[in-house]
């Protein structure tokens, strides 16, 4: 379906979730992540969207995050039509956070994965890349192309980690128009997302990973002095590409923090 020039799905019938992806990926990653939890869980209705220039979306006139919260509130007024759980992963956590702090009336519950809280590349307190587990007869069927693609970002390089990413990732990051996303789109605010007359109350939870090479995970902990009705969780033996890596235990930690809170 179209709003604009926003692709979106939606699955199931009950309490919105709109789902945002990160920088470069699509809707097909979070669906990936996502429906495992809620065919578990009954009663959610879930949008799955693909931002500007990803997925299915065309870019039109987007040239900062600032237009994108912009189509994003009017795609919650619009289709939605009531308040939602919100869930964002790496950029589209921080999108989530200035969707917070400028539409609170909106927003029941919040999911943030691997949240970006510094723009740019690897900004912020980020871990070196070290590989926790691999696979080398794997490793060397691959491609020099797979193989350089596989290893840029995930610390986990095994058999079904590689079925995952070539399933949830590679369509995604195939289907970016990476030169908007290069030259044109420029990721951060025009104001400070994290900057809240008051804290937010609102229930959160906050998954990082251990082993992130891309947002880290101790700048995340400090989310909870703004959300301080939070749940923070620290995954081992995970890179930037938790779900997939570590699918059982994100997808555990989610369904457990939905059902209590």
């Amino acid at each position: 379906m179209k709003y604009g020039i926003l692709d979106y799905e939606v699955i199931g019938t009950g309490t919105p979730v709109l789902i945002i992806h990160g920088w470069g990926i699509s809707k097909i990653t979070m669906k990936g992540a996502f429906e495992p939890v809620f065919t578990v869980l009954e009663g959610y209705r879930r949008f799955y969207i693909d931002l500007p220039g990803m997925g299915d979306s065309e870019h039109g006139d987007v040239r900062n995050s600032d237009d994108i919260l912009e189509l994003l509130h009017g795609f919650a007024v619009d289709v939605i039509k009531e308040p939602f759980i919100i869930a964002g992963q790496s950029y589209g956590g921080l999108l989530t956070r200035g969707f917070v702090n400028k539409y609170p009336e909106l927003i029941r519950k919040i999911i943030l994965l691997v949240p970006c809280i510094i723009p740019g590349v690897r900004q912020g307190r980020v871990e070196p890349l070290i590989v926790v587990e691999k696979d080398d007869d794997l490793l060397s069927s691959l491609s020099q192309e797979e193989r350089e693609n596989f290893s840029q970002m995930n610390v986990v390089l095994t058999r079904p980690v590689w079925e995952r990413y070539k399933k949830y990732l590679m369509p995604a990051l195939a289907a970016a128009d990476w030169d908007f996303l290069n030259n044109v789109l420029e990721g951060s605010f025009s104001f400070d997302p994290d900057s809240l007359d008051e804290p937010c109350m609102v229930p959160t939870l906050i998954i990082a990973a251990k082993q992130d090479t891309e947002v880290g995970y101790k700048d995340q902990f400090d989310l909870m002095k703004i959300y301080p009705n939070s749940t923070y969780c620290a995954v081992e033996n995970a890179g930037h590409n938790l779900q997939i890596e570590q699918p059982e235990i994100f997808e555990g930690i989610v369904k457990d923090w939905l059902l209590t809170h």
